[in-house]
């Protein structure tokens, strides 16, 4: 009973869709990030994007790069930029192993998903993933069709 109601809670904010189109994902890792109040009560009536957003490592801090959180009209005054870069917080052997990856294999750190967790703090998911290549994508393609076809198949069939 206790599990069903921490699920409701869960609530998908933004999504960057392509990145698992544009990106082969090795790990992903789950982030805190530091907002402002008005942030915060803008992201609750669903208004960002991170799906030209990226995450770099910086002076031993994780930085969100580009992401875009609409201002919060009544918080006028106070308000927040709206493309502001926006610190993540991640634990140390996580971060120096996002680093090394960054550095030495050539790979780039991608938000996959933010969200509100279970106690109704803002969380972002990231991936550390290679870039993919033309011909990887359509091999991809292809292969989704494929799974697609045979589940059709499937179904009249059986």
């Amino acid at each position: 009973m206790a599990k069903a109601k921490e699920q409701t809670n869960y609530k998908v904010i933004a999504e960057n869709r392509k990145a698992r189109h544009d990106y082969a994902i090795e790990y992903d890792v789950e982030v805190g990030i530091v907002l402002q109040g008005s942030e915060v009560k803008s992201l609750r009536v669903n208004s960002a994007n991170i799906a030209e957003s990226y995450a770099a490592v910086e002076d031993g801090e994780l930085w969100l790069v580009n992401s875009y959180i609409a201002p919060y009209l009544p918080a006028k005054t106070w308000g927040h930029e709206d493309r502001r870069r926006r610190k993540l917080l991640a634990k140390n052997k996580e971060l120096s192993r996002m680093w090394n990856d960054t550095q030495r294999k050539g790979m780039t750190i991608v938000p996959l998903v933010m969200y509100f967790n279970h106690k109704g703090l803002v969380k972002l998911k990231v991936g550390v993933a290679k870039g993919k290549q033309n011909h990887d994508k359509r091999a991809d393609a292809a292969k989704a069709d494929w799974q697609r076809q045979k589940a059709r198949l499937l179904r009249h069939n059986g």
